[in-house]
């Protein structure tokens, strides 16, 4: 496949050319054009894929799109590009360590940049908003790390800015993208356990020493940074069953975000969910289902190890692998990519109505708990 860059992006395979017309600095063909492609062999030219924040997790994406880069599932698909801090030798030197060609001094260059299609936006809750607004009006596909904002308010902004530009905006919750997922599913689809009663979940990391994770002014607190994963852990087996009330508490740490909160909802059809987040402690991060006739057991709710599905006399009846992972962030990655390509605002594996829906639950939390932003006020 040869790829030319002009005013339309024209490819040439098997002797026949095929016009990309460009359009929000994204090249888009006739669906019946790409799947044509497709059963050739071919796909589209890789999504050149950039990142907005140079802390810790970005270096986790950064080696991520590297061995994406390098693995035959993907190497079609996705191009690690750029990265820009506000830093720019900070910038030089993460893509340098990366073998990323393209580094920035400040956001705004980023996105002036034709090349880029996919900004992955790894800083802190409170810049989300701002930061993708930014990206997608300059005709960038986002894919925002969780939690997708700071509250419900600033993701109806996002999302409202999506539709308006016709840009991709996916949260980067990477359990919602994971195989694990579609395990979990087909076991309590089988009836393994029984019908469903109750759910358990937990995910605490001692993490206080972040000034990120206890600054109400970045929109600090476990609810934001650790709750959100037992949170959606529950509502990925639910499946946006009603919920018929909550009831939450939650201990505040000396600067006033929420140091360890413990929240149980209940929902319409009787089933009864706990959850528990902290940024004081470790805990077993285990997921749990009990049914009428056994239970399973989700070993690690941020990223699942295994599986086990135990019967009425806690005797383990089956064990579940989950497949080899290069990070866990290519499925995150790779179906925002195919996002891109496909000229969609959001991903199947986590729709706009489900990130809303979560953080307008969060909110909820934060009312009982009287816990606001400074930026709120």
């Amino acid at each position: 496949m040869q790829v030319r860059d002009g005013p339309t992006r024209v490819a040439i395979m098997h002797g026949v050319r095929w016009d990309l017309q460009r359009s929000n600095n994204k090249y888009k063909m006739n669906q019946h054009y790409s799947d044509s492609l497709r059963k050739m062999g071919f796909d589209m030219a890789r999504i050149r894929v950039a990142i907005l924040g140079a802390g810790r997790i970005a270096q986790h994406m950064a080696d991520t799109l590297v061995k994406m880069a390098a693995d035959s599932r993907y190497a079609d698909l996705v191009e690690p590009y750029a990265v820009a801090a506000r830093d720019a030798v900070r910038a030089a030197d993460f893509a340098a360590k990366y073998g990323f060609p393209v580094s920035y001094g400040s956001y705004e260059e980023l996105v002036a940049d034709p090349n880029v299609d996919l900004v992955y936006i790894a800083t802190p809750h409170n810049l989300h908003a701002e930061q993708a607004i930014l990206c997608m009006k300059a005709g960038k596909g986002v894919l925002v790390e969780k939690a997708f904002g700071a509250n419900a308010a600033q993701t109806r902004e996002m999302l409202a800015v999506a539709k308006e530009t016709g840009m991709l905006c996916a949260e980067a919750i990477w359990t919602r993208y994971m195989p694990s997922r579609a395990i979990i599913d087909k076991i309590l689809a089988s009836g393994a356990i029984g019908e469903i009663q109750a759910i358990d979940a937990n995910l605490c990391y001692p993490t206080t020493a972040k000034a990120r994770i206890t600054d109400p002014a970045l929109a600090g607190g476990a609810l934001l940074d650790v709750g959100v994963y037992p949170i959606n852990f529950i509502d990925m087996i639910m499946h946006n069953a009603p919920i018929a009330r909550i009831e939450s508490s939650m201990r505040a740490y000396e600067t006033g975000v929420d140091a360890h909160n413990s929240m149980t909802f209940y929902y319409e059809n009787g089933v009864m969910a706990t959850a528990q987040s902290s940024i004081l402690c470790h805990s077993d991060r285990t997921g749990s289902v009990w049914g009428t006739d056994g239970y399973m057991v989700c070993q690690n709710i941020n990223n699942v190890e295994a599986i086990d599905v135990y019967d009425g006399n806690h005797t383990v009846v089956a064990h579940y692998d989950v497949p080899a992972q290069l990070t866990g962030y290519e499925y995150e990655v790779a179906a925002a990519a195919q996002a891109v390509i496909d000229g969609r605002t959001e991903c199947e594996e986590m729709p706009h109505a489900d990130t809303l829906r979560i953080m307008e639950l969060m909110d909820s939390l934060r009312r009982d708990w009287n816990l606001t932003y400074p930026f709120e006020r």
